[in-house]
């Protein structure tokens, strides 16, 4: 990746197409069982409710996938994934990468680990998932301990 300008702060990566299909998903989802649990003649309250329950819980399933983000300020950076929550100061980021092939951008710590972040992944929006990655990767260089460059 080449280098890229550095945004101004704060500053929030999140994958909006992705995160839009999820919602627009669930929200049809839980609408359409719901419609149908509510028209099937046949169905009793207690079996209604479990259709609208299972929707409910598909819709939040999909809430959770569309959860990540990450949030990057003067202290540091916040790594918001599916379930997890991290919060990074900049010289904890020694390298972010986004390689070929990568489902996400990685960073890796100064503790030795490597650090997923759900918040900036190409899926269908590679473009724009390469050009966040370039982003975090100028502001952890200019702000952090430095990384060189990888690709």
């Amino acid at each position: 990746m080449s280098h890229a300008p550095t945004p101004a702060l704060p500053v929030t990566f999140r994958p909006g197409r992705t995160r839009a299909v999820l919602l627009t998903l669930g929200v049809a989802m839980f609408v359409v069982v719901t419609a149908v649990a509510l028209m099937l003649e046949r169905l009793g309250p207690g079996e209604r409710a479990s259709f609208v329950f299972t929707a409910a819980l598909l819709l939040g399933v999909l809430v959770l996938l569309s959860r990540p983000k990450v949030v990057a300020d003067d202290a540091g950076v916040t790594v918001v994934n599916i379930t997890r929550t991290r919060r990074l100061a900049w010289a904890e980021i020694l390298k972010v990468n986004l390689r070929p092939g990568d489902p996400w951008v990685f960073l890796d710590l100064s503790d030795g680990t490597s650090l997923p972040v759900l918040g900036i992944q190409p899926g269908i929006a590679k473009e724009s998932a390469i050009r966040d990655a370039r982003a975090l990767r100028a502001l952890a260089e200019s702000r952090g301990t430095g990384a060189e460059r990888t690709d």
